[in-house]
């Protein structure tokens, strides 16, 4: 596999997805012992997932070898794809656990009801801030922030200072610099237009993107398309001699560059506007009518676990949410941590987000 392909496979989580549908992990054949009451046990558990879902074997083979279960992944297209899905099989799902709705989508999925509340064993260790859903119909297990990145190269051989805030980014320094993906196809390009939406407010959010427009933004369909054709900065772009030195991505996009380099560099060639950023939460749930509810209740509780925690950085490139969970060198010593970034309340996601996506899409790509 190419470097280009490496990274564009290990962008994070939702970023892309083929609908496709693929198990793996622990064989997935339907097992079934016979419990104390003498009623079939199943001893399989299905995990639902978006395309990103990753862990090392060795992690969850000792789940496996600890709990007695055998997982099984279920890959099914991107977040929205996968949800999309569990909604319309409803009551009958296809596996035990959903994981992957963030909290750009969370609100449709309560809504919707495809969820059995559940109290994760390790809660108490789960930073309060990503508990959004007090009736526990899901569990937070990963963090992510949707950033403006640069290519340090090009700023300093321009002698221009990289651009760190949303304000920045409308300024005639930059004009013509910024390649962002399209809010109605992506998620980090809808993510992007709810940093707006954060930063400037319901009222305040479509004059920023009139001035955003008139400095030369350019929209693409995808991450992908963003960042391995038409940003300057990573492997991809270098092949593709992309001109754009700005590129929505991740704040843990500069990690990913360097531990995929050829050969692997001293520093990140890239860098993260710290204030440009929306922060995604991604969330797991027990999925109602599951056929195994126990084994789905002790892998909520595995994806919670300190072990799977402190695996998921290298595997998905996201953040643990669990308070003592450790993050591997490369991301303390090539990433950012974003203090402040711009957060949408879900329930307003939910009543907005399709009315904000069309005056978007009028707006700037029309």
């Amino acid at each position: 596999m190419s470097t280009t392909k490496k990274f564009a496979g290990a962008a994070l989580a939702a970023a892309l997805g083929v609908a496709t549908l693929s198990a793996c992990g622990g064989g997935g054949k339907d097992e079934s012992a016979s419990g104390e009451s003498g009623a079939p046990k199943s001893k399989t558990v299905t995990l639902v997932s978006h395309d990103s879902f990753n862990v090392t074997d060795t992690v969850l083979k000792e789940f496996e070898q600890q709990s007695g279960y055998t997982v099984k992944v279920l890959k099914s297209g991107d977040a929205g794809a996968a949800l999309n899905q569990e909604i319309l099989t409803k009551g009958s799902p296809r596996g035990d656990v959903f994981f992957g709705v963030d909290n750009t989508l969370l609100s449709r999925a309560l809504d919707n009801g495809i969820f059995t509340p559940y109290e994760v064993k390790g809660l108490a260790d789960v930073k309060p801030e990503y508990v959004l859903d007090k009736e526990h119909r899901v569990t937070p297990v990963d963090s992510g922030d949707i950033c403006v990145n640069y290519d340090k190269a090009y700023f300093a051989d321009k002698k221009i200072a990289p651009p760190q805030t949303l304000d920045d980014l409308v300024k005639p320094e930059y004009k013509n610099l910024l390649v962002t993906e399209n809010a109605a196809t992506s998620s980090p390009g809808l993510g992007f237009l709810l940093a707006s939406v954060g930063k400037y407010g319901e009222e305040g959010w479509k004059d920023y993107w009139s001035k955003l427009k008139a400095n030369g933004v350019e929209v693409v369909d995808g991450w992908e398309q963003a960042y391995n054709e038409r940003f300057s900065g990573s492997a991809g772009g270098k092949k593709a001699k992309g001109d754009r030195p700005l590129v929505v991505s991740y704040a843990s996009s500069p990690p990913v560059e360097v531990l995929y380099g050829e050969p692997q560099p001293a520093e990140a060639p890239t860098g993260v506007a710290t204030g440009t950023c929306f922060r995604q939460v991604e969330f797991a749930g027990l999925l109602k009518g599951a056929k195994n509810e126990e084994g789905g209740k002790a892998l909520l509780d595995f994806l919670v676990s300190k072990k799977f925690q402190e695996d998921m950085p290298l595997q998905m490139f996201v953040n643990p949410v669990v308070k003592d969970a450790k993050l591997p060198e490369l991301f303390t010593k090539h990433g950012v941590v974003i203090e402040k970034p711009e957060n949408v309340a879900p329930e307003t996601i939910a009543k907005n987000r399709e009315q904000w996506v069309k005056a978007w899409s009028s707006l700037v790509v029309k």
